[in-house]
């Protein structure tokens, strides 16, 4: 059996030499990239809760509640515009699984997966009081995150309308009206057209015109 002091010797001689010295710095660098990228996530599930709890998220309070600099946090998140679009972005795929979740618990057999779904995505958005709240004190910056065609919100929809459209296709023949990359995408913005109505246009948001809408782009032509 090989003693712990010779077992210590030898891991300090290997630390020692070039190859050893530089498999530590990678190690530390490793375990100090793994702490800097949980804070991040720390940061952004935090905001994304103020969010959801109407709370508006403030740079400095945000700092102090997680015990960070002020200067620590913006190195680990950017611009605050960057951090609520992370935050929308966490909270909206939470939507989507939930969305899904509760059509797939309701839907009669031989029902394509996407109309419903998207319902109750629009249902959801329509009833988020912490969305609602955030467009109401900053309808500008929030709706330049909900529809950047970049950002974390906007794409993630897009991409699971389109999983959602394809599996469609797969299971029940559902012929799209176009490639469903473009159907898509031409959902989500129709029902951001709709859902954020007050913002961009002065109307009133319309749920139901949106849900009947988008149904009939998505069976708009049926086997």
């Amino acid at each position: 059996m090989v003693s712990v002091v010779a077992t210590v010797s030898t891991r300090a001689s290997r630390a020692s030499t070039p190859v050893g010295m530089a498999v530590t710095t990678a190690t530390r660098a490793t375990r100090a990239g793994q702490r800097s990228g949980e804070l991040s996530h720390r940061i952004v599930r935090t905001a994304a809760q103020w969010i959801y709890e109407c709370r508006r998220v403030d740079m400095q309070r945000l700092a102090d509640e997680l015990g960070v600099s002020r200067v620590t946090l913006f190195r680990r998140v950017g611009s605050r515009e960057n951090l609520l679009s992370q935050a929308l972005g966490l909270l909206s795929e939470r939507t989507l699984d939930v969305a899904g979740e509760r059509w797939e618990a309701e839907r009669p057999e031989g029902e394509l997966h996407t109309p419903g779904t998207i319902r109750h995505i629009n249902a959801i958005v329509a009833g988020s009081a912490g969305l609602r709240r955030l467009l109401d004190d900053e309808p500008g910056l929030t709706i330049r995150v909900l529809t950047d065609p970049r950002g974390r919100v906007q794409s993630g929809i897009v991409a699971f309308n389109e999983e959602l459209l394809r599996r469609d296709i797969e299971e029940f023949g559902l012929v799209t009206i176009i490639e469903p990359s473009a159907l898509a995408y031409a959902l989500v913005r129709l029902g951001e057209s709709f859902l954020y109505a007050d913002v961009l246009a002065a109307r009133k948001p319309d749920v139901e015109t949106a849900n009947r809408l988008q149904q009939a782009l998505i069976e708009g032509i049926l086997p």
